[in-house]
């Protein structure tokens, strides 16, 4: 059996080389291989896994080939190993595995500014970004650094998404006095971010640099406009590749025409180490890209799996039905950012029981992993909530409640991270209005232009009285934080602050107020019908 195992993973070592080598012009002794990741979201064994990715890069570099190695953001959050660490065992993996460069992506801040910045110090590569500045708008890290590989210079200029103030925790980037003192060059019309990137560019290009490739976190999705990589490329010059994060989109290889006409390829490999980027540039000059999958796990990893193993497998509940964030007809869809699912429905339950709140809220993009039916283990909820937001408890008016179901409804049936999961309230979504919601510069809500879409609030029985006061439950982020943009509860009195930490909550709600087991009620993977989405 061992010896089939062996050659099993040769097999797979052999198309992966094959792969690279077909698609990005038969490595050889003479090319630049640049391996590149993103949004990894802490998936040490899936996909390829890290171990396989150390294989790869051994090999190729045992062809002749010169190889870099670079990752484009997000890649310490997401599972229980960066929870427990703050992200702290993932930068050990990388260093291990011998990363040359990596950009922030939105998600590495999710610990906090001081940790991102103790982590930085940490790892034995540089991070790099050009639009992550200070108060005073001068550069928290380098804008780009240049590698020389067998005398030819190759610049990296990092790039962060500026929905990074939203979708991360907005104090975070803030002083004691709720004032900024970080951001990522945004505004309205994309110009500061892409006048930060030429700048980057045009200073690696006086340094000497003969190619200069864009590490990128900003994604391809509408709602990530002005700021999406397409719109980088378009808007400056000098860049000769792309490598992108953030929408965890599949890009094999894109040409776009950047503002002088030229051609720049733009790629992207996924999520959770599904495929591996490797981009060649080879001695005439030519820049080719492809993605290779496949693999196994290593030393390294099981050495720091078995520190934690053992807890995270402890049974703490069962279900009797599978719990959802994907569209069971669909898994590609992420139903909990789109439409209720019953995974949402019991997220945002927890959080009404365990505070006693007459309403909760949970943004569908805290709910990360579905759970099959059968145990649940302390790991699969911590999977779920990865991120230790606090429950919080704040008086709300109906405004307030109808201002944010209608900025967590503006993209539907679009995905948003911010799309709310409830408890405690019923409504309805008419797609036949379109959003008006109206957001500053950082993306945080200033109020609604036209009509609402969302309509028909309940409130138990009752209808929604938007000059009433509630009691609200959800968590720090969205609550004290305005994450996701939620800045019309900034001043509300705040009645609960920081009780427990999401995951328990959900645990305390399955085992004190279920009696450990989620039952049928909760057996529609579309849930109990709080939320009806009316088509244009």
């Amino acid at each position: 059996m061992k010896k089939f195992r062996i050659l099993a993973w040769l097999l797979v070592l052999m198309m992966v080389l094959a792969g690279c080598g077909t698609a990005a012009g038969s490595s050889s002794a003479g090319d630049i291989v640049i391996l590149y990741t993103n949004d990894a979201h802490c998936g040490i064994e899936d996909g390829l896994g890290y171990a396989g990715l150390a294989a790869v890069k051994n090999s190729l570099t045992a062809t002749g080939s010169s190889v870099l190695l670079v990752d484009n953001g997000d890649a310490i959050q997401g599972d229980t190993i960066g929870t427990l660490s703050k992200g702290a065992y993932i930068i050990e993996i990388m260093n291990k595995l011998g990363y040359d460069v990596a950009t922030p992506g939105n998600h590495e801040f999710d610990y906090g500014m001081e940790q991102f910045l103790a982590l930085t110090e940490a790892a034995d590569f540089d991070y790099v970004s050009a639009n992550f500045v200070d108060a005073d708008g001068n550069p928290v890290l380098k804008p780009y650094v240049i590698k020389e590989v067998n005398g030819t210079k190759i610049a990296f200029v990092g790039i962060s998404t500026p929905k990074t103030i939203t979708s991360s925790t907005p104090t975070y980037f803030q002083n004691d006095a709720g004032e900024y003192i970080y951001g990522f060059m945004q505004d309205e019309t994309g110009e500061k971010l892409y006048a930060a990137v030429q700048s980057a560019v045009d200073a690696a290009r006086g340094e000497g640099a003969k190619y200069v490739i864009a590490m990128a976190h900003l994604g391809i999705e509408a709602d990530c406009s002005p700021w999406t990589s397409s719109e980088v490329i378009v808007n400056t010059s000098g860049i000769d590749a792309v490598l992108d994060g953030h929408s965890h989109s599949v890009i094999p290889g894109d040409m776009v025409k950047n503002k002088e006409g030229k051609e720049v390829l733009l790629t992207s490999t996924g999520t959770k180490l599904a495929n591996i980027g490797c981009l060649t540039i080879a001695p005439d000059g030519t820049i080719t890209a492809a993605l290779i999958n496949d693999g196994g796990v290593g030393e390294t990893l099981a050495t720091i799996k078995a520190g934690y193993e053992e807890m995270v497998n402890t049974v703490v509940a069962s279900t009797k039905v599978p719990l959802c964030i994907y569209d069971p007809a669909d898994t590609s869809i992420r139903l909990v950012r789109r439409q209720e699912t019953n995974l949402g429905d019991l997220c945002a339950d927890a959080y009404r029981a365990m505070s006693g709140a007459e309403i909760a809220f949970v943004n569908g993009g805290g709910i990360r992993v579905d759970i099959p039916a059968g145990d649940i283990t302390y790991g699969q909820i911590i999977a779920v909530h990865p991120f230790g937001n606090e429950m919080c408890v704040i008086e709300a008016t109906g405004q307030q409640i109808l201002d944010a179901l209608e900025l967590g409804a503006m993209n539907t049936p679009g995905e948003s991270g911010g799309f709310l999961q409830v408890s405690g309230l019923t409504y309805e979504i008419d797609l036949s209005v379109p959003s008006s919601v109206q957001q500053d510069e950082n993306k945080m809500f200033t109020g609604v232009a036209g009509d609402y879409r969302v309509k028909n609030v309940m409130v138990g029985e009752e209808p929604l009285d938007l000059t009433r006061t509630y009691t609200l439950a959800s968590h720090n982020y969205m609550l004290k934080s305005a994450g996701d943009g939620y800045a019309m509860f900034q001043g509300c009195k705040l009645l609960q602050d920081s009780v427990m930490i999401d995951n328990q909550v959900l645990i305390n709600y399955i085992v004190d107020v279920l009696g450990g087991v989620v039952g049928e009620e909760y057996s529609d993977p579309y849930g109990q019908g709080r939320i009806t989405v009316l088509e244009g």
